[in-house]
């Protein structure tokens, strides 16, 4: 790790993290005042996609999708509240689902988080060598691609050929995007960065216990008698006793720095406690907010003496202003087919006592 040198300016920031008085009497009587930093590179990603003015490119094929599909696969990971807002809808509605001879339950479930998590749902029609109908079977939103003449359908694994399917056999529900409408796009994209915080901030809760309940220090050495030798030997040791990626460390030295040659100043402690509540519960509500789930649904705790309110009228609401919606929008199937297979039960919540 190379040494770099603090101009005064540089040094009088560093300052204030320690005693400016010390500081200052270092660099007078060594303007040779170094510090080290020990971290590890950080990966940076955007929402932003280089490539978002061609929206979906055509290959010759198919079209790719608006966005990544795979990261949107990994990102229903990040944060509780945003998992468990996709399976609480997929479930609510499979409960009201009436299997069909055609498509069974277990189909339709499929189907159903497809069309939650990508936007898009795709029910690929089998039929026999006499081109009767055998039933639907689910097609993997994360790898079916739509063809360039939009008519027909890829499956496409990354680790396998690509395969096509019979032409007019597969049915697509999409939720519609502003930007194109060769593919659909879910309704929470707003919301992905924050559950991507939600998940930073759980890493750091982690790397903070296991770093030993401390957010990392500044070890001040201002001793002239400490040589080159000894000091990289402190280097090698704070680099090795620190946690994986987990919090940065400063080595700072300066050679006839007055008394007190050897410090160890932790960083605040308090601050990193207080910041992790607040992130986590600004995070939840903005993925809340744009799943658009009532949060006593998802088994979320009031704070303090305060409540949610009555949680069948909240269920209530959800089901007229969400799930009918949601409802609608598949019986697409029904016209794409010219069959009534998609049917519901009413909400049981919605249903007048007798």
């Amino acid at each position: 790790m190379k040494k770099k040198k603090f101009s005064a300016s540089v040094n009088a920031s560093a300052g204030a993290a320690s005693n400016p008085d010390q500081i200052a009497d270092a660099l007078k009587k060594d303007v040779k005042m170094s510090a080290f930093t020990f971290d590890g590179p950080y990966p940076v990603s955007s929402a932003r996609d280089l490539l978002d003015n061609m929206y979906c490119a055509d290959n010759g094929r198919y079209f790719e999708t608006p966005v990544s599909f795979y990261g949107l696969a990994r990102s229903m990971g990040l944060s509780p509240w945003h998992e468990s807002a996709l399976y609480f809808k997929r479930n609510v509605l499979t409960g009201c689902f009436i299997p069909h001879r055609l498509l069974s339950r277990q189909a339709f479930s499929a189907f159903a988080l497809d069309w939650f998590v990508f936007g898009n749902g795709y029910l690929e029609m089998r039929r026999n060598r006499l081109g009767g109908q055998m039933g639907f079977r689910h097609s993997l939103a994360k790898y079916t691609r739509r063809g360039s003449d939009l008519d027909n359908y890829w499956f496409v694994e990354q680790w396998q050929a690509e395969h096509q399917f019979t032409p007019g056999s597969v049915c697509h529900v999409l939720n519609p995007d502003i930007h194109q409408e060769v593919y659909g796009l879910p309704e929470y994209m707003s919301a992905l960065l924050a559950a991507a915080l939600s998940h930073a901030a759980d890493s750091f809760r982690k790397l903070y216990y296991d770093n030993g309940s401390h957010a990392g220090c500044i070890v001040y050495v201002g001793a002239g008698q400490i040589d080159d030798k000894s000091m990289e030997a402190v280097k090698n040791t704070l680099t090795g006793a620190r946690g994986r990626g987990a919090f940065k460390n400063l080595l700072l030295h300066a050679p006839g720095g007055g008394k007190d040659g050897v410090q160890i100043l932790p960083f605040s402690q308090i601050t990193a406690k207080d910041e992790f509540v607040n992130i986590k519960g600004v995070s939840r509500d903005d993925m809340l907010a744009a799943h658009r789930v009532p949060p006593q649904l998802m088994g979320a705790m009031p704070e303090g003496n305060g409540s949610f309110g009555d949680i069948e009228k909240a269920a209530r609401v959800y089901a007229i202003n969400e799930l009918t919606p949601t409802m609608e929008a598949l019986k697409h199937v029904n016209e794409w087919l010219g069959e009534e297979v998609i049917r519901f039960n009413p909400y049981a919540l919605l249903e007048q006592p007798k």
